[in-house]
């Protein structure tokens, strides 16, 4: 195994460059969810094993030859966000969406490690997964599950890396459980009664209801959910009203409610729910709340997660095995229910300056493109130590 990592590893260096030009290319030229054939499209040419089975509508599944038992496969995401980049590099995406979460870097890798095997050979096979909408709902990881390509193509394991501004350069985060929350989509409407905003008292001020909402929304994380393991709940967006002198007769909030562990997320809905409606008694107004279920918990396998760490330290890399994050992602989907996941993190730099994922500053180096083609064989060689139970 040894052997394998060093010659996997050399093989992947020798794949850089080409890879560097293809995230650049990606990058320059990126579509947004649900919009990624032509970007799927460049990324199989690339990889040059064939077109692979379509998944998800503009996803693809490419089984590579070689090697036998259960299949290992590898996951990069295809789609960027509706960000307008202000890198100023000479690749800078050319309209209106960005990478600016790293998922052209993931694509790159995940194409030089597949190139890679395809020259040094691997023991067990490996499948190529092109997942489009992760960064919107319904997501696409929900879809390629349901599909059952997983099934029928016989995977055991599903590895995903994903960049991470909050680790230092040459950290990794392999860490068992719970690494990404859950989360869950809420919209309020107040409903009171409006008018002149000089007689007050004749009024049912939803907008006044709302402020309080708010900041009564904050006791959900701080006073209802073990602090040991968290919550939170953020209001995104505030609407309502059209003048300065006119108070309306409803407003609205939207928002985000995450969670770290799973049999918390019944009582937290509830207590929004609590939430909602007592304020909006409370001043004389009728609440309306609607809930859209987004992402599970990712909860990573413990023997991936722990082989990993291994392969990780093994190739010089600093292992971090406590980083948690309350951002969401659809590789959750993949992490039971007959495949066991593993989502490692790989450090670009320390934080203090780094612009956070979704900046239009966000510009991982290409030296990233390398350390998670490694941090994805490390996954790849842990799954061949840790079979399924």
């Amino acid at each position: 195994m040894n052997d394998l990592w060093g010659r996997w590893t050399k093989a992947i260096d020798e794949e850089l460059p080409a890879a560097i030009d293809l995230r650049h290319a990606v990058h320059a030229d990126p579509r947004g969810s649900g919009d990624e054939e032509d970007t799927a499209r460049l990324v199989a040419r690339a990889l040059g094993a064939g077109d692979g089975t379509r998944v998800a509508k503009t996803g693809r599944a490419i089984p590579l030859p070689g090697g036998d038992g259960p299949v290992v496969a590898l996951r990069a995401e295809l789609d960027a966000l509706p960000v307008l980049e202000g890198t100023g590099v000479p690749w800078a995406s050319g309209n209106e969406f960005m990478h600016a979460c790293g998922h052209d870097v993931h694509l790159a890798a995940l194409v030089a490690v597949c190139r890679a095997a395809l020259r040094v050979g691997v023991p067990r096979p490996i499948l190529a997964l092109l997942q489009p909408r992760e960064e919107t709902s319904p997501p696409g990881a929900l879809d390629i599950v349901e599909s059952g390509v997983l099934a029928e193509a016989g995977v055991d394991a599903v590895i995903g890396a994903h960049v991470q501004p909050r680790l230092a350069h040459g950290v990794v985060a392999a860490v068992p459980g719970p690494v990404n929350a859950s989360t869950d989509e809420f919209e309020v409407t107040l409903h009171g009664q409006g008018g002149h905003a000089g007689y007050p008292q004749l009024l049912r001020d939803p907008i006044l209801a709302l402020s309080q909402l708010v900041v009564s929304l904050q006791q959900l994380a701080s006073r209802r959910i073990d602090p040991v393991f968290g919550a939170v709940c953020s209001v995104g967006r505030i609407q309502g009203g059209a003048a300065a002198n006119v108070v309306p007769n409803s407003a609205s909030a939207f928002g985000s409610l995450r969670l770290m562990r799973a049999k918390d997320r019944e009582r937290a809905l509830e207590t929004l729910a609590e939430i909602v409606h007592g304020t909006a008694r409370a001043y004389g107004c009728t609440a309306e709340l609607e809930i859209s279920p987004c992402e599970p918990v990712l909860d990573n396998d413990p023997a991936l997660a722990t082989g990993a760490q291994r392969w990780l330290s093994h190739g010089g890399f600093v292992v971090d095995d406590q980083f948690r994050s309350f951002g969401a992602d659809d590789f959750a989907h993949y992490c039971g229910g007959g495949t066991r996941g593993l989502m490692l993190f790989v450090g670009l730099g320390d934080t203090a300056g780094v612009p956070s994922l979704h900046d239009e500053r966000f510009l991982p180096r290409d030296q990233a493109v390398v350390q998670v083609a490694h941090a994805l064989v490390a996954g790849y060689l842990a799954a061949l130590e840790a079979p399924a139970p």
